[in-house]
């Protein structure tokens, strides 16, 4: 289990004040935040757009480390094991002029829990949250959670008297398609402030002259224009031209080009990411299959299909070998990892085709695969070749690529019965995925649980594990729950996926694992 690190002195040791060369810096990448509205998605690149605006508790660095953010420090109660103290930073105002203060935190944690905010599932074990003076908050769990401040790196702080002033108090309910005044509009205590938001098309962001950290980072970056670009060429002519300076989630068939290209560079590093299928297995019948059941109910299908998807054909021929294969749906630096079940099955088209006759299925079946086409690396093409896979199976699948904000929404009402998706843990913690993939899908748990999968024995390991202190008998649970949903076969993972970012070759700025660009740290060198 993480530790959180005293790091402080650290800090300040290494950070320089604010650079006398500070400029602009134009970044793009596939897709745009889904939102401004901090609590509404629990989703990569809308994170990595609101960690510029506004700031977290406790927040991961470009190496992942824990670092204090507006709490400077953390620690269980004395007297109470259920009670986590968070010491916040003063001092600190929002970009509107607002001052901190614990209410905002009691605020922010609050509005997190609603029903709307997707962030809700990491927040299942509060009871309650207090203001035990301006600036000491008090959260007091149902049960001891020592991993409570993992689950906070992307829980952003909003201004309560701003989120009243502008109707607010609730987040904005995604699904529903709602618009409110947060959608668009936001006030953080981050190291930049809104100047312009246009989504899908640009974000102007300008450093924050009064942030707390200003003295702590570089904080080099005066103007941060944010341009999504969804064609990958497009991306590379931009970067190539001149009119972008920092692409994120390079092209895979285009790292090599841009290594040897003129006044670029790459950085690159494994992502806390893994890409799976996901399956409706526990509905009656599919809604876009042929058949008047569910043949992914049927555990041989799924033997079938997993054994039929080649990963490491797809990282060959899709990825250009800038992917992990992967038998598990956690990343080999997270606590829970097993390299043992992370073994990947050889692909087998005539066992898979025996299992198929054996449920019943000789003939196959056709149904409908949704993938996005702008959200994580390749992600159409790896579809296509599953498609092409599932084929010599007698599969007939029909691809519905889309875009995410289409992807994700329908996604989230449940109307898929085969999907990709791809899932990081910010917590550094397997209880982070068990608690939104594999529990019973309830108001609070198993929030990205769209397969149906209901097992009594998982909810009941998913709960205990987040409130259990002993490490060995945790680490027992966590074993036995993941060879349980290893041996039902709930998702077909494909791989663990890596990351590369390029750059002008001035900028030093590193990839973080999170694929979290927190600007606040990029350098120009002179």
């Amino acid at each position: 289990m993480l530790r959180k690190t005293l790091i402080a002195s650290a800090v300040a040791a290494t950070m320089l004040a604010t650079s006398a060369s500070a400029e602009t810096l134009r970044w793009t990448r596939s897709s745009d935040g889904l939102t401004l509205d901090p609590h509404s998605q629990n989703e990569g690149p809308t994170h990595a757009l609101n960690h510029q605006i506004f700031d977290t508790l406790i927040y991961q660095d470009m190496d992942i480390n824990y670092q204090p953010g507006l709490a400077t420090d953390w620690y269980i109660h004395p007297d109470d094991p259920s009670v986590w103290v968070f010491e916040i930073r003063e001092g600190v105002t929002f970009h509107e002029g607002q001052a901190l203060t614990s209410e905002d935190v009691v605020f922010s944690l609050d509005r997190a829990r609603h029903e709307y905010a997707d962030m809700r599932g990491l927040l299942t074990s509060i009871k309650e949250v207090r203001a035990e003076d301006d600036y000491t908050v008090h959260v007091e769990t149902h049960d001891p959670n020592p991993l409570l401040p993992n689950n906070l790196t992307n829980l952003f702080i909003m201004s309560k008297a701003w989120a009243e002033e502008h109707d607010v108090e609730t987040p904005q309910n995604y699904a529903a398609g709602e618009e409110t005044h947060a959608v668009r509009n936001a006030n953080g205590t981050g190291p930049f402030r809104v100047e312009s938001r246009e989504p899908d098309t640009r974000t102007v962001m300008v450093r924050n002259d009064d942030y707390w950290g200003i003295d702590e980072y570089p904080m080099e970056v005066s103007e941060l224009i944010f341009t999504p670009i969804e064609s990958a060429a497009t991306r590379v002519a931009a970067l190539l031209s001149g009119e972008v300076d920092l692409l994120q989630e390079t092209p895979v068939q285009d790292i090599e080009r841009l290594a040897n290209a003129e006044g670029i560079r790459n950085e690159q590093g494994a992502e806390n990411r893994t890409i799976f299928l996901g399956m409706d297995l526990g509905s009656m019948e599919l809604s876009t299959a042929d058949t008047d059941d569910n043949p992914f109910a049927d555990l041989r299908v799924r033997e079938a299909i997993n054994i039929a998807v080649d990963a490491t054909t797809i990282q060959r021929a899709v990825m250009r070998g800038n992917s992990e294969p992967a038998g598990i749906i956690v990343p080999p630096f997270v606590n829970g990892y097993s390299s043992e079940l992370d073994e990947v099955v050889p692909a087998d088209t005539e066992r898979a085709q025996a299992l198929m006759a054996e449920a019943g299925y000789g003939d196959g079946f056709s149904v409908t695969l949704q993938c996005p086409n702008d959200r994580y690396m390749n992600d159409e093409q790896i579809c296509q070749a599953v498609v092409s896979m599932l084929a010599r199976i007698g599969i007939s699948v029909n691809l519905d690529a889309q875009t995410r904000s289409l992807h994700f929404a329908e996604l989230a009402n449940g109307e898929y019965d085969f999907y990709m998706l791809g899932w990081g843990v910010p917590t550094m913690d397997i209880e982070y995925v068990f608690n939104y993939l594999y529990h019973s899908k309830e108001s609070d748990l198993g929030t990205w649980n769209f397969t149906g999968y209901s097992n009594e024995r998982i909810d009941e390991l998913t709960v205990a594990m987040a409130s259990e202190t002993d490490e060995e008998t945790r680490n027992a649970m966590i074993e036995e729950a993941r060879q349980i949903v290893h041996d039902d076969i709930v998702y077909i993972p494909i791989h663990h996926q890596m990351l590369t970012w390029s750059m002008r070759d001035d900028i030093d700025f590193k990839v973080q694992s999170e694929n979290t660009p927190h600007f606040k740290y990029l350098r120009f060198n002179q």
